[in-house]
């Protein structure tokens, strides 16, 4: 593994874990695809640091079971703007 994906994929890992963030937002904020963030904590992570993408893998977890509430809030934000409107 090259010595920049390595620093990119710890950074990332760290990102999550700190801020709870989403793939999506992780993506955003290192300039990344989603398909890049989730290849680096899910495949690589793990061969750098297994401490780190255990914890990674807890944050995401949780995102993955609250997104349905995530994506309800979206559309109910939509629907009440063009209803103000």
């Amino acid at each position: 593994m090259k010595d920049y994906i390595r620093k990119r994929v710890l950074e990332i890992g760290t990102y999550i874990i700190d801020t709870k963030a989403t793939v999506r937002q992780a993506a955003r904020v290192f300039g990344v695809s989603k398909s890049t963030v989730h290849k680096d904590v899910t495949e690589r992570l793990p061969r750098v640091n297994e401490e780190l993408a255990a914890q990674v893998k807890k944050v995401l977890e949780i995102n993955k079971a609250e997104r349905h509430i995530r994506g309800g809030e979206a559309t109910r934000k939509k629907y009440r703007k063009k209803r103000v409107s």
